[in-house]
C-alpha cells in the first residue's frame, strides 16, 4: 500500500468551526492541528481519557 502525505494550506476564512450558542453568548470553535505533531488523533483521545480517569479516581 502506497500512502503519500498532503499538505494543504488553508486561510481562515476555510477553517472548520463548530459553532454553539449557549444563552446569550455564541462560541465559534476553530479546528487546527499541528503539522509537526507525533501523536495521532486516537493517541490524543486515549491520552485525554485515561488523564481524566486519573483525574476521577483521585477524587474518590
Amino acid at each position: 500500500m502506497n500512502t503519500e502525505n498532503t499538505i494543504t494550506t488553508t486561510t481562515q476564512a476555510e477553517q472548520p468551526a463548530l459553532v454553539k450558542q449557549i444563552g446569550k453568548t455564541t462560541y465559534k470553535v476553530k479546528v487546527h492541528f499541528s503539522e509537526t505533531s507525533k501523536e495521532t488523533m486516537s493517541d490524543k483521545i486515549v491520552r485525554m481519557l485515561k488523564s481524566e480517569i486519573s483525574n476521577m479516581q483521585s477524587l474518590q
